[in-house]
């Protein structure tokens, strides 16, 4: 069977998957094939990655070693509707937010199910992703799972009842940074900078934070306390924050993000 990899929605996040494989070799263009409904979206694809193609979901189901559902969650009781199970040694792998591995297994009875959750960094290698293994997942299995998530960031295991969890803090976590560098920039316009220049401060500070706590092991607490001296302008501005309720209002949007993801499988 030459299509190893079979991939379903030829989305973002499909394409930001797609891309980092063929990028890291971990599968060459002509092993993977990709069914997405609009023709452009194939043109494309075709175009940029030199992959299979094509608007026929169970060709790809009947033709790949390893399936990656990558289609909305609201889109899965349509799509895998007029999906046929070919092969028992199949390794599925959804990307589907909130779609318990019961419902994948329904569908592909008897095979190996393998749930995961990355998120947007991914389309630059920086991504993270949870993945979760289904009753008939064996160690071989999950190995290849990591590998293809290894090649866009960083890889855990959970258990399947933090997968909601995981999907409300780092699926969802990139839209609440961007809004918080969003809202720096603008907090540097306010304070007279240009645009161009307080964008520039505010992604380059979140990144540099980001590298040095993770290069350090340093607790969060650890860096903010180095950097509050006293009567300063970081414990000021911090101040601030905590009156404005900026910590618990992230905390309750991955809560809610949690409770969302959980409705979703409901």
């Amino acid at each position: 069977m030459s299509v190893k990899l079979g991939i379903i929605g030829g989305g973002v996040m499909g394409e930001a998957l797609l891309s980092r494989l063929v990028q890291q070799q971990v599968y060459s263009p002509d092993q993977i094939l990709v069914s997405d409904p609009q023709r452009s979206r194939q043109d494309f694809l075709s175009k940029e990655y030199g992959v299979g193609v094509t608007a026929d979901n169970q060709a790809v189901v009947s033709d790949a070693q390893t399936l990656l559902l990558a289609i909305k969650p609201q889109l899965f009781k349509t799509v895998t509707a007029t999906l046929k199970p070919t092969l028992r040694e199949q390794v599925v792998i959804s990307i589907l937010a909130g779609t318990p591995l019961s419902q994948l297994e329904a569908v592909f009875p008897g095979q190996p199910v393998i749930r995961a959750m990355p998120n947007t960094p991914a389309r630059v290698g920086a991504g993270m992703t949870a993945i979760a293994p289904g009753q008939h997942t064996q160690p071989s299995h999950l190995e290849l799972a990591q590998q293809i998530f290894r090649a866009v960031g960083e890889v855990v295991e959970v258990s399947e009842v933090q997968m909601d969890a995981v999907t409300g803090l780092s699926g969802s976590g990139p839209g609440y940074v961007a809004v918080m560098i969003e809202a720096l920039t603008d907090g540097g316009v306010a304070a007279g900078l240009p645009r161009a220049i307080a964008a520039q401060l505010a992604l380059q500070t979140v990144r540099g934070t980001a590298e040095l706590l993770q290069s350090t092991g340093m607790h969060p607490a650890e860096l903010k306390d180095g950097v509050t001296s006293p009567g300063g302008t970081t414990i000021t501005g911090i101040a601030h924050l905590e009156k404005a309720g900026f910590r618990s209002a992230l905390i309750e949007a991955v809560v809610a993000a949690y409770r969302r993801s959980q409705a979703l499988g409901g």
